[in-house]
């Protein structure tokens, strides 16, 4: 029995490693590229114009990406989390998209690329205390996302079996 709690103690260290490794990863990349749309810096303003978009374009991402990694960073506020990693996945993808459609600087769809998985490898391994109540209740629960019980430990909630 102990040595299955403490295989859980370590998978649950693992998970929470893993999510904020992909977390600070984000969040870093938001906060530094935010500042650098906000400023306007050369090398992106170059790269924005170069992929059709205007360079008012910038201040108006940087804004939203300085406030994402904010979002994800900071203790509760979980539906401002969501939204925060719908934001940085469609970044992410969106700039794919606009180098692949474009032709330009396609070298750097790898590093989006790695930095959408990283989005979603956040998402994916947050702690219930960073979900919105219902999913994290049901997580708690032992509930699967389709409402089937799964065979960890947790509350019946009522069910009879």
């Amino acid at each position: 029995m102990a040595s299955i709690s403490g295989s859980a103690r370590r998978r649950a260290r693992v998970r929470a490693a893993g999510y904020w490794t992909a977390t600070a990863a984000v969040a870093a990349e938001l906060a530094v590229g935010g500042v650098w749309d906000i400023a306007r810096i050369p090398y992106v303003r170059d790269l924005v114009t170069h992929l059709g978009y205007p360079s008012y374009f910038l201040v108006l991402l940087g804004t939203w990406k300085v406030l994402g990694a904010i979002a994800l960073l900071v203790p509760r506020r979980a539906l401002v989390k969501e939204w925060a990693y719908a934001g940085a996945f469609y970044t992410y993808t969106g700039a794919v998209v606009s180098h692949l459609t474009t032709g330009y600087a396609v070298g750097e769809v790898g590093v989006l690329a790695v930095l959408t998985a990283l989005t979603v490898l956040s998402w994916a391994l947050r702690p219930p205390g960073r979900m919105p109540a219902s999913k994290s209740r049901v997580r708690r629960a032992g509930f699967s996302e389709q409402g089937r019980r799964s065979a960890g430990p947790g509350p019946t909630l009522g069910r009879t079996s």
